[in-house]
């Protein structure tokens, strides 16, 4: 089997199981793990796939920038976004990440709602301008333009006083395995301060996120109060997301 037939099945199998486990792989196809070691890694250097110890998985779209994830996914973003607002008690004090499926949920509460909103997006700060009753705290730090939030040392510790009742968390992966994933360091750590500082985190999770995974880890999925998904019960990652424990709140 030639090197481009191998990187082809390969990307077949991800797509249709949506994982690759190296060594079964090797041993189904009469090949050496080293090989198809190797096409991973070309696969994942042209973007492809996320390498995870043992394997491979899907790799997730929602890396790209702001403007393009945008267009992505948009009904399932708001299917997510709906469900995620309703966490939103009056009264509260909820941490909102950035992102396109976090700026759909500020567009889903309603305008005489009354709450405390932290974030460190921007874009979902003025979302809110137009609400009475809702006082925003907007995180200071170096602003990620990939994804227009705020993040490093100074935004870290401008975290640190935080004592909120819900974090809505917006990630790039979802993998029972993997866990929560993103696709820079620093936005990842930032994730991490935020839910350091509320009682419950939930995690926003659009169609494009369930079983795909990034390079970076946020957190384990055992680690959250839920996941919220438009994703069906009987999907095969959720159906392990549900076997580990991760309470999962849908999105109908």
């Amino acid at each position: 089997m030639l090197a481009a037939q191998r990187r082809d099945l390969l990307l077949d199998r991800l797509r249709q199981d949506g994982r690759i486990i190296a060594k079964d792989l090797a041993a189904e196809l009469g090949l050496s793990e080293d090989s198809i070691r190797r096409d991973l890694r070309e696969l994942a250097a042209a973007g492809l796939c996320q390498r995870v110890y043992g394997g491979a998985l899907p790799v997730s779209p929602a890396i790209a920038d702001h403007a393009t994830r945008t267009e992505v996914e948009v009904p399932a973003k708001q299917r997510v976004a709906a469900r995620a607002a309703a966490l939103i008690e009056p009264g509260c004090t909820v941490v909102l990440d950035g992102g396109t499926t976090a700026l759909a949920v500020a567009r889903q509460v309603p305008i005489d709602h009354p709450a405390t909103v932290v974030t460190h997006s921007p874009t979902v700060a003025v979302a809110f301008v137009d609400h009475p009753r809702i006082e925003v705290f907007l995180l200071g730090g170096r602003l990620f333009k990939h994804s227009l939030v705020t993040c490093g040392a100074a935004a870290v510790e401008a975290a640190q006083g935080l004592n909120a009742d819900l974090f809505l968390l917006g990630v790039t992966g979802v993998h029972p395995e993997a866990g929560l994933t993103t696709g820079d360091a620093d936005e990842a750590a930032m994730k991490r301060a935020l839910a350091r500082h509320a009682a419950d985190t939930y995690v926003l999770a659009s169609a494009e996120k369930i079983g795909a995974a990034s390079r970076f880890s946020v957190l384990p999925v055992t680690e959250v109060a839920g996941v919220i998904t438009d994703v069906g019960p009987q999907d095969p990652t959720v159906r392990r997301l549900t076997e580990r424990g991760v309470p999962i709140l849908h999105a109908p």
